[in-house]
């Protein structure tokens, strides 16, 4: 279940990442109470949260190709620096009490280029830092971690936002950054499994697209990330809504729904660490369940019970989410990788500024409830929907694998028949 950890690069980076995610997610729950706050509008607070993917959705290709032609582990010190910097002069705006909405709109914005360049190093650079046997582990467990901060983060976030202010938010996240920073610096390189760089030639972001458009078991899993992404993974607009409108909170009670649902994405993915290798059945199963759960939540008739159905939908979250990126991994060739992550990015982050508007719009015009009801009902629809292509793809790959493993098995019988010989 943790096999991955016992790589001294990787334990480093789970760690760090570790941290500085905790630090997001307080700053997370501090801006969108903070444009709450500003504006007192949910369709501001779906903008707001656009903002910070629409870079990611107009360039993450091009972040991509960049992440396949250079050393990742130096982008990520830049992009990572780069993010400090953005919350310290978020926390300073805060606190002198200087922040206005446009400024809210330039830092998400700002924010926005740096993750086209970060994510898409960060979600490739896990397959340097293990071997092959174990990447599956390596990106679920690096979901955990995610998870994982999500849960003190947002409960930490919660209380000193309602307590001590939203400023202290953002300096926490400009700090959590040296968590990774130091974890960068102190890595082996030696201990990395570098991919092979992609030359620098024209034409590289059209070939990666029509490497995926001509690969099923990349095509299919990405359109349904996108769909999925768009609709669904709007949380961070949808539970801010579901706190103040439905339970009447604030700031506390939505660090407290998102850390149940954190809770709940910690064991899913710890169940996910588990598999050997994800299938495309198992991800169809995943939205499924998670579609369900989402719908649930949307109909909880009180918080108790809204954080029941939170479990669910944070171990649907997580177990969707790692298998989705795993499926990817392992069906991109190397040299593709940087490319194919970049895609992720944009189905599922880059497709906020489209979905994160909307959704806010449902939560104020039809009622916040409506805001989950849009994101579950096409989640359990994409799964039932992609069900039988993927699964049909799982038996010609098992297929291929079964006739690679034979023709090593008679190599290999060959070959010792052949020293027996001698």
């Amino acid at each position: 279940m943790t096999a991955s950890l016992r790589h001294r690069n990787y334990r480093l980076f789970f760690f760090g990442q570790l941290v500085s995610v905790i630090g997001t997610w307080m700053q997370t729950i501090a801006q969108s109470f903070l444009v709450l706050d500003l504006t007192h509008s949910g369709t501001q607070l779906g903008l707001t949260t656009a903002a910070r993917f629409l870079p990611i959705l107009l360039f993450g290709q091009a972040g991509g190709l960049y992440a396949d032609r250079r050393d990742k582990r130096r982008i990520l010190l830049v992009t990572q620096t780069s993010a400090g910097l953005l919350a310290l002069v978020f926390a300073l705006l805060t606190a002198t009490h200087d922040i206005r909405l446009w400024s809210v709109y330039l830092l998400a914005i700002a924010l926005g280029f740096v993750n086209v360049f970060d994510n898409p190093a960060r979600q490739a650079f896990i397959t340097e830092m293990v071997p092959p046997g174990d990447l599956a582990n390596a990106v679920t467990l690096n979901s955990v971690a995610m998870n994982l901060a999500r849960v003190f983060g947002a409960a930490l976030g919660g209380v000193l936002a309602a307590a001590l202010g939203l400023a202290l938010c953002f300096t926490l996240n400009a700090v959590s950054f040296g968590a990774v920073l130091l974890s960068l610096l102190a890595m082996r390189v030696v201990d990395l499994y570098p991919a092979k760089k992609a030359t620098k030639k024209p034409g590289q972001i059209r070939a990666g697209l029509r490497y995926v458009r001509g690969t099923p078991g990349l095509l299919v899993p990405l359109i349904m990330i996108a769909v999925v992404g768009t609709l669904a993974w709007e949380f961070q607009v949808s539970l801010p809504l579901m706190a103040t409108k439905v339970f009447g909170g604030g700031a506390a009670s939505y660090g407290v729904m998102a850390s149940v649902m954190g809770v709940g994405a910690v064991v899913g993915g710890l169940v996910s660490a588990a598999r050997v290798r994800p299938s495309g059945r198992a991800l169809c199963l995943a939205a499924i369940g998670w579609g369900i759960a989402i719908l649930l939540a949307s109909a909880a008739p009180s918080l108790p019970f809204e954080l029941a159905a939170l479990l669910f939908v944070g171990y649907g979250s997580i177990t969707f989410n790692s298998m989705a990126k795993t499926v990817l991994q392992l069906a991109a060739t190397p040299e593709m990788r940087g490319r194919v992550m970049a895609l992720w990015g944009l189905a599922w982050l880059g497709s906020t500024p489209i979905g994160g508007p909307i959704v806010g719009w449902v939560g104020q015009e039809a009622g916040a409830r409506w805001s989950l009801v849009l994101g579950g009902v096409p989640t359990l629809l994409c799964g039932l929907l992609a069900l039988p292509v993927l699964m049909r793809i799982d038996r010609r790959r098992a297929l291929v694998d079964d006739a690679v493993a034979y023709a090593r098995e008679d190599d290999s019988s060959e070959a010792k028949t052949t020293t027996e010989l001698r």
